[in-house]
Formats: structure tokens, sequence, C-alpha cells
């Protein structure tokens, strides 16, 4: 592995908890994407505690390969905690992290680089075309997990973050400025982190743009029906902690919580 790389244009940051089954052909899908390209690249695997064989099978795919690096943790923090801590080990002048499961293709991240030249700070990823126009997905959630998520995103509209439909697609890429400012105050370790980050990224000053997802649906998701409550709790935690200042803090380099 090689980590000595000058600083890349992009590092790519994947969470990952027990995903053995489907981590290598998410690492060749992006990697294959990247060797392609003319920019420098890194790919940092954030491992959450697995307690089946992703780490076994993220090495195996490193051994030999430059410009992959795996950050090691034993305790299972959560997807927030685990994506905060890569974001800021990353050392990418834009950071995107992107989920295991590959349900968005990394080629969206060439509809990102156009926004990123115009000046965006944060680009995202919507599934709805209430969003951005060519929204969908290609193979759809089921039809409750719908319906639990359109009528959860009008609760975080109304508490965290008005006029973006879907705010809980996994696919978000940041400026290496506003990925350390973002993620060095953030809080939130579960499934409420992307509102959190998207929260903060308004509250101080940072231009986001989005694109439009083709996204696909995997049976194997690590999302179940009560997430949806914690993560609606999480939102409104991120409102009081915008309400009460919390955020107003210096950033720490780590950006984790012991």
């Amino acid at each position: 592995m090689d980590t000595n790389q000058a600083t890349p244009y992009l590092s790519i940051i994947i969470p990952a908890y027990n995903e053995e089954r489907r981590i290598t052909t998410t690492l060749l899908s992006i990697y294959e994407y990247l060797s392609r390209q003319s920019f420098t690249w890194e790919v940092v695997v954030a491992l959450d505690g697995p307690t089946d064989e992703t780490q076994d099978r993220v090495e195996e795919f490193a051994a030999g390969r430059e410009h992959i690096r795996v950050l090691e943790r034993a305790e299972n923090r959560g997807k927030g905690y685990t994506v905060r801590e890569g974001m800021l080990a990353a050392q990418g002048q834009i950071r995107l992290f992107t989920d295991a499961d590959n349900s968005t293709d990394v080629s969206h991240f060439d509809q990102m680089r156009p926004l990123f030249a115009k000046g965006q700070d944060v680009v995202i990823c919507s599934r709805d075309e209430k969003d951005v126009a060519g929204a969908g997905q290609a193979v759809p959630q089921p039809a409750l997990k719908r319906v639990l998520g359109n009528t959860g995103n009008l609760f975080i509209q109304f508490v965290a973050v008005p006029g973006i439909w879907d705010t809980q697609c996994g696919f978000k890429a940041f400026t290496a400025e506003a990925a350390e400012k973002i993620f060095s105050v953030a809080r939130i370790d579960g499934w409420g982190f992307d509102i959190e980050a998207l929260a903060l990224a308004r509250q101080f000053g940072f231009q986001t743009g989005i694109i439009p997802a083709r996204w696909i649906d995997h049976v194997d998701t690590h999302v179940h029906f009560w997430n949806y409550g914690t993560t609606l709790l999480e939102t409104i935690r991120v409102r009081y902690y915008l309400m009460t200042g919390a955020y107003n803090i210096e950033p720490s380099r780590n950006g984790v919580k012991p």
C-alpha cells in the first residue's frame, strides 16, 4: 500500500462494517474507475469494527495496489463516526464518501467535478426529482421504505435542512476546507450524520450543489426500519446543537470523540 503520494486531487472514503460479501466488488469497481482518470487519488477504507472477514477482504485487495489505505478500528461506533474518521484522515483536495454496497456508482463523480470547478464547496447526489431533474432509483426500495423515507424527509426539512428532498443518499463530496470544518465539529455517530453535515454546510456558509443519482437498492442493506426513528431523533439533536451554539467551537484535527 502506498501512503506517500503527494496530496491527491480526490479521496474516496468507504465506511465498512460487515461487508465481506460485497466489499471486493465495490473496491474493484472504484479502483478501475480511478485508474482511468488523469487526476491523482487515494482510497481510504474506514473499518467500523467488523465482526466478519471484511478487513481480510480489504487487505487482500489492497495488497500490491497503490494509493489504498485502511483505517482499522476494532470497536463498532456507527456510520457517522466512521465517515468522520475517514474524512479527517483523508488528504484529498476533494473528499467523497460512498457506501460499501456501491449503490451509487462511483462514475457519478464525473458530474460532480464541473460543480466543484464552478466554486461549489459541497456536492451531493439525490434520488429525488424534486431536488434535480433526472434523479431516480434504477432498482427502487420497497414501497414501505419509500413511504417512511418521504415522510421522514418532510420532518428533516422542517427541523434541520429545508429545501433538500434527499438528505440520505450515501454519495457526498466536500472540498478539503469544507470537510475539515464540518467533520471536525460534527457529533452524530449514527445514520443522521448526513443531515448534520448538510446543516453544518449551511451554518458555515458553504455552497451546496446537487446532481441526480441513478441509485440501486441492495437487499443486504444495513439500514433497518428502527433506524428511521433513530435518525429523526438525531435530527432533533442537530437542531438543538445549532440553537445552543454547540458547533461554534474550535475544530479538533482528529474530529472524533474518545
